[in-house]
């Protein structure tokens, strides 16, 4: 019960994962209000750098995907401290997702944070144990 209580004031952060960004540079309604819905609260909107690995391949077909990275306009960085935070995430929770570890290792870092998301599940169980991070499927 304390766990859910701690859920309903998420942070005034949200961060975009590839998902989110895909989903944006789509047009797709769900994200839009998402994203509506954080600016119009005063959110820090953010995209980690590992997401702009995973959804620019220097092609002319990134057009849409830039146009949201450029909106955005804050790219987090991957340091180390992420990489070992990340490293952490999936020991524990058993899994192989870099790059979710990688988005969920840079909410814990800015001391929490709202993940928008297409991939709630694998998401959730890297960040179990860390209530400042809330998990927000689109």
């Amino acid at each position: 019960m304390a766990q859910r209580a701690r859920r309903q004031a998420p942070p005034p952060r949200l961060i975009l994962d590839a998902g989110a960004v895909i989903a944006l540079s789509r047009s797709d309604v769900r994200a839009r209000a998402a994203l509506a819905a954080a600016v119009e609260t005063g959110a820090d909107v953010s995209i980690p750098a590992v997401v702009v690995a995973e959804t620019v391949q220097g092609t002319a077909s990134d057009a849409p995907v830039n146009r949201v990275l450029k909106a955005v306009g804050e790219i987090d960085d991957a340091d180390e401290r992420i990489g070992r935070a990340a490293g952490r995430l999936l020991g524990h929770a058993r899994s192989n997702s870099t790059i979710d570890a990688m988005v969920v290792a840079t909410a814990i870092e800015a001391g929490g944070a709202v993940i928008l998301t297409g991939d709630p599940d694998d998401l959730d169980s890297l960040a179990a144990d860390h209530h400042e991070v809330v998990i927000a499927p689109l």
